[in-house]
């Protein structure tokens, strides 16, 4: 029965995150005066729907993903007696198309941003401040000096201003590397030289710091803002710096997780109450909104690129061109989530 349940919270939680995003770049469409021929929430075959004006509405079979399908997106499914001109896309203007492709990662960062407030609003939303609440004894942290009450300044030369920044630096810091952890104690800098501590943990071998957070809860709709703004900011620098590690190297691909990684976070979140599956909807709509604002083709970073493109050489890319590149990015992208989701199976066994 629980993996039925956390199945229908990893296909709700999905589903909104995906509904969301193609809402975004829908009713800009439909603003902006594009023929849309389809909005669907899942992929494959049509399960039902009913069409209205000139768009079906329809729900498909796999409950994963979901599309807007706008006239001048696929020029070899646009019907040029039944389609005007006016009314694809490639003949917008730029910064129509530019707010169409804008809108899908807005919606989600609005999502995120409203589920973060609810959350601080009706659990009360923590402080954030930098201070070590506790060092397990016998830690590495214990052994290297650090203290309950230490405020953390910097990792390996990261500065720190928030709690989430600690468990960032020290996530992506190099387990078998000595790191570097200035803290303020007593009104003075002292620096800590710290190794984590290989230990084992249900057959599988990890590495511990020994140390833990604890921020004080606050409540009000005063502090719910703070915490909003203060706690969206936070998950905006873990994926920046994250993606930017991936690109350099220091973080692999196997550390990635797809859908079998997530399913498995929405039952460790659901046993922690419904703050956390709240969180967890909130953290991974940003996601999906960041990386589909990254300038590669096949998401909408990179309709946005070839717009910017157009922009600088004062013609647009031949569509045609550009369609067979996005093409060629998505199948790409669709192959790295099969690597990623065998590492997901793997890590589950």
């Amino acid at each position: 029965m629980s993996v039925i349940i956390n199945i229908l919270l990893f296909i709700l939680i999905l589903g909104i995150i995906v509904f969301i995003h193609e809402f975004g770049h829908f009713i800009l469409a439909k603003w902006n005066g594009v023929y849309v021929y389809e909005f669907a929430l899942g992929m494959g075959p049509k399960i039902c729907g009913f069409k209205k004006g000139e768009t079906e509405y329809n729900l498909r079979a796999i409950p994963i993903g979901g599309f807007c399908q706008l006239a001048g997106e696929d020029l070899d499914t646009d019907d040029d007696k039944k389609i005007p001109k006016d009314k694809r896309l490639q003949n917008k203007k730029a910064w129509q198309r530019f707010l169409i492709m804008l809108f899908g990662p807005m919606n989600n960062f609005i999502l995120a941003v409203l589920l973060i407030f609810l959350i601080a609003l009706v659990w009360g939303g923590a402080t954030m401040d930098p201070v070590i609440y506790k060092v397990e004894k016998d830690s590495a942290c214990e052994k290297a000096g650090l203290k309950a009450n230490d405020k953390v300044i910097s990792i390996n030369n990261n500065r720190i201003d928030t709690s989430d920044d600690i468990s960032l630096y020290l996530a992506v810091a190099s387990p078998k590397k000595t790191n570097t952890i200035v803290v303020e104690r007593d009104s003075k800098k002292v620096t800590i030289k710290v190794k984590p501590k290989k230990v084992k943990e249900d057959g599988k071998e990890t590495y511990k710091y020994g140390l833990s957070i604890k921020n004080k809860k606050t409540k009000g709709f005063v502090n719910a803002i703070v915490y909003t703004f203060k706690k969206t900011v936070s998950v905006f620098k873990q994926m920046f710096i994250t993606i930017g590690y991936l690109f350099t190297g220091r973080i692999s691909l196997n550390q990635l997780s797809g859908p079998v990684g997530i399913y498995s976070l929405v039952g460790q979140q659901r046993s922690a109450g419904l703050a956390s599956l709240i969180y967890l909807t909130a953290f991974l709509s940003i996601n999906v909104g960041v990386i589909n604002l990254l300038p590669i083709p096949a998401f909408d970073g990179g309709h946005i690129l070839f717009i910017i493109i157009e922009k600088i050489k004062g013609s647009p890319v031949k569509p045609e061109l550009e369609n067979k590149i996005h093409s060629i990015f998505l199948i790409l992208l669709m192959l790295l989530m099969v690597i990623i989701t065998i590492n997901d199976i793997i890590r589950l066994f």
